[in-house]
């Protein structure tokens, strides 16, 4: 698997709109999803190490953002032949397990994964009224929930809450190369 980190993407920048189907098949939209504050989308599969290993933070970053006023979802662009531990089966498991309190998406056309210039999994962006307000990780360390020192997306989601600006400091966020279909 090669390791990526997520390209910039200027603040500012428009959420893309979108409709996607959970596991389910319930369609999903980008107006519905988005809280008074706006939106988190995450970007993620369940195959990917560098995601495994924060899911559960995950959960938690979009329990916090939507306690905040600000919606959450996870969209996994990675449904492709080779990676069946992301079929839309094992993306509803993942999500029962850990108990989301927001959609975990599938992004099949991989449509929303481009539009947002994604490359990797996993990737975070939170987007207030005026647009792109944060694209960085999670946090200063993806392997050790109990060595993290500084949580930057959820200090990202305080900024936003508090109306202040966006963090000057956006450190990418690291993870699997997205598995573009070629069809």
């Amino acid at each position: 698997m090669a390791l990526l980190t997520s390209q910039s993407l200027p603040l500012g920048t428009a959420l893309p709109s979108f409709a996607l189907p959970d596991p389910a098949g319930i369609i999903h939209t980008s107006k519905e999803l988005t809280g008074p504050k706006g939106i988190l989308v995450i970007i993620a599969c369940n195959h990917c190490p560098y995601v495994k290993a924060v899911w559960e933070r995950i959960a938690a970053i979009g329990a916090y953002a939507l306690a905040h006023g600000i919606g959450a979802v996870a969209i996994n662009p990675n449904i492709h032949p080779d990676y069946p531990e992301d079929r839309p089966e094992e993306m509803a498991q993942l999500a029962r397990r850990l108990h989301l309190s927001f959609p975990y998406l599938v992004d099949e056309t991989q449509e929303i994964a481009r539009a947002l210039n994604a490359v990797c999994t996993p990737e975070f962006y939170l987007f207030g009224h005026t647009g792109l307000f944060y694209h960085g990780r999670l946090d200063d360390n993806w392997k050790d929930a109990s060595n993290v020192g500084r949580e930057e997306l959820k200090e990202a989601i305080d900024r936003l809450v508090a109306g202040d600006r966006p963090p000057t400091e956006q450190i990418p966020s690291m993870g699997c190369s997205i598995k573009w279909r070629n069809d």
